[in-house]
């Protein structure tokens, strides 16, 4: 007796209930997003390299079902740039929880997939501002982005662009500590997610929080990016830290502001890292 596979949508539709599991939020909405902004469209043609432990395999054919697993695709396999882990991403999302209305910075935007994503869960009245390095991968994210009127696409470096005045941050780069001007541009209740890099051995994923009495950390996850230049971990003058410090981080101080003191779990030129939380406004 011959066995039905399950169709393209069908499969979609069950990863679009893991993301939303994953995200462990709430919103009705991602589950539905997810299902709707087609992986395939934001990768270049099959079949695909998919990364393996420390390799790539070819899938075995251009069918999409390929691609609605959790794994890295590969948008550019010799510099290591993928096309974001769907898991992660669906965690970060729902962490940072972008609503409707709101304006968004996507830094590191690849070839626009997870932008696309952001772009759906802002609308009606928000839009989402991506920035990418890489002039081949800016390109086909414009083209890809097209049906996506509230999403814009700059190529360029984004720590040398000032940005406009932001509800959420979604930063796709590892950094050491952000640049004041990304902090700064944070409206008050505004979110920053980003892969920190405090040395070379530790990656953590960190929802940094504009509050009225200075930015709230809290580390999430585990998380390992490509290095963003212009904000990596070897600023000069970036005190390293371990990995149990850097986890045990609850607010960001500008050193303009404040100079560094006891409770510093990791030191940059222009802001560092603290074991104490915010004390109330």
């Amino acid at each position: 007796m011959a066995v039905q596979r399950a169709g393209l949508e069908e499969i979609r539709s069950f990863y679009a209930k893991l993301m939303a599991a994953a995200s462990r939020s709430c919103d009705p909405r991602l589950e539905r997003i997810f299902e709707l902004v087609p992986r395939e469209a934001f990768l270049p043609p099959g079949p695909w390299k998919i990364r393996v432990g420390e390799t790539y395999v070819e899938t075995p054919s251009a069918d999409p079902v390929y691609l609605y697993q959790n794994v890295l695709v590969a948008l550019d396999a010799g510099k290591g740039i993928n096309n974001g882990e769907p898991f992660l991403h669906a965690a970060w999302i729902g962490a940072a929880s972008p609503q409707p209305g709101e304006t968004v910075i996507h830094i590191g935007a690849g070839t626009g997939y997870y932008t696309a994503i952001l772009s759906m869960l802002v609308l009606a009245g928000g839009r989402v501002h991506a920035f990418e390095i890489e002039e081949r991968l800016a390109a086909a994210a414009q083209r890809n982005l097209l049906p996506f009127e509230n999403a814009s696409v700059t190529a360029g470096n984004a720590t040398c662009m000032a940005l406009p005045p932001s509800d959420l941050i979604y930063v796709n780069a590892g950094i050491g500590a952000p640049p004041v001007d990304w902090l700064q541009a944070l409206r008050s209740g505004g979110r920053m997610i980003f892969p920190w890099r405090p040395s070379k051995s530790v990656g953590i994923a960190v929802l940094v929080t504009a509050k009225p009495s200075g930015f709230e950390v809290k580390p999430l996850m585990p998380a390992w990016f490509i290095p963003c230049v212009g904000a990596t971990e070897a600023m000069p003058g970036a005190a390293p830290t371990d990995g149990g410090a850097a986890w045990r981080s609850r607010s960001l101080r500008l050193t303009a502001q404040q100079a560094p003191d006891a409770t510093a779990t990791a030191v940059y030129p222009d802001a560092w890292f603290s074991s104490e939380p915010l004390s109330p406004p």
